[in-house]
């Protein structure tokens, strides 16, 4: 068990609050566009950048922002960034899935599979100019499906580069499950590239922490890259306003939405054979009971639940914490939506 559970709860507790603070400005329409949430990946994003220096490197995917949190970015900046003002941390310009921040020397992308090579960039670098430095790349399962992060895999074998590749697999692409589309065994694809790797349940923060940590010293010490393999959930599916998640949390809702328009389809004379629209309905009603017995509506899988039920000894200094950092948030929306002075 890491030695302070609490500063990595703290992380993990943080970044949750920011994220569901962010989906309320989503919801409320004061943000555009997609919104691709970290919810669920904190302990694995927290046990991996707590062990960061000054000088190490993260190339982050679309759900950038936890890691951007907890490694000290300013959390102003990225909801004004989120928001689209020019205040914002990328001028306004980058929304949530383009972050950059040279101070930190973190960048993140919605490109698919990008923070490879953008991983095994910043490891160059730091080989040539700040040894004992290392780039760490956070992205999905369906990344390991591309070719350019295969290549940087094979290329941060080849030249011992200082990289922490982090693999946060939930088990989805997006709506199709992972299993559907992506074949053999993610451990053993890295390892057939070069690249050793260790496979762990990203929902134990003290489990992530510990791992993380072997992989970084090694790397650190020039045994080149570790792919790190964690699975975790996404409790708002691939973004904000995923249907599926919606109708299973209020179908009285949500389902007639969909069922007015199906049934219209399938009432139509002309069009599809009757066979296909039957075929579709079948889809969306299957695609809801996946839902229904989805791993992201079981509790268990909560790493923060997980990492607090660890802490509940010292039940004041919880309430303390807990207290603390609901006020920071709401004082930091308050900032940003110019209710008080910054």
């Amino acid at each position: 068990m890491p030695s302070d559970l609490w500063s990595l709860y703290a992380l993990m507790l943080k970044s949750r609050l920011f994220e569901e603070a962010t989906a309320k400005l989503w919801h409320e329409g004061l943000i555009s566009g997609e919104m691709h949430l970290g919810t669920g990946e904190e302990a694995i994003i927290a046990g991996v950048v707590s062990h960061l220096n000054d000088g190490d490197a993260m190339a982050l995917d679309h759900r950038g922002t936890a890691a951007m949190l907890m490694r000290g970015v300013d959390p102003i900046l990225l909801l004004r960034e989120f928001l689209g003002y020019k205040d914002g941390l990328c001028g306004g310009m980058g929304g949530h899935m383009h972050l950059f921040s040279k101070e930190h020397l973190a960048a993140s992308s919605g490109i698919v599979g990008s923070e490879g090579p953008a991983a095994a960039g910043f490891a160059l670098a730091a080989q040539y100019s700040r040894p004992g430095a290392i780039a760490v790349a956070f992205f999905g399962d369906g990344a390991m499906n591309q070719g350019m992060l295969m290549e940087s895999m094979n290329l941060a074998a080849i030249w011992k580069l200082p990289v922490l590749f982090v693999c946060k697999d939930d088990g989805w692409a997006i709506t199709t499950k992972s299993e559907s589309s992506t074949g053999g065994d993610l451990n053993e694809r890295a390892r057939g590239l070069g690249v050793p790797a260790l496979d762990f349940e990203g929902c134990d923060a003290a489990k992530v922490w510990d791992t993380a940590g072997t992989a970084i010293e090694r790397i650190r010490s020039g045994e080149g890259p570790i792919f790190l393999h964690a699975r975790c959930v996404h409790f708002e599916g691939h973004f904000l306003g995923f249907q599926p998640i919606r109708i299973v949390r209020d179908p009285l809702k949500e389902m007639p939405k969909v069922a007015i328009g199906l049934t219209k389809s399938i009432l139509r004379l002309d069009g599809a054979a009757l066979s296909e629209r039957l075929a579709g309905l079948k889809n969306v009603m299957s695609s809801v009971i996946t839902t229904l017995r989805d791993p992201r509506r079981d509790p268990a899988n909560d790493p923060l639940l997980h990492t607090r039920a660890a802490l509940q000894s010292d039940p004041v200094r919880l309430k303390e914490l807990e207290d603390q950092l609901e006020k920071d948030i709401n004082n930091i929306l308050k900032i940003v939506l110019g209710e008080v002075p910054s």
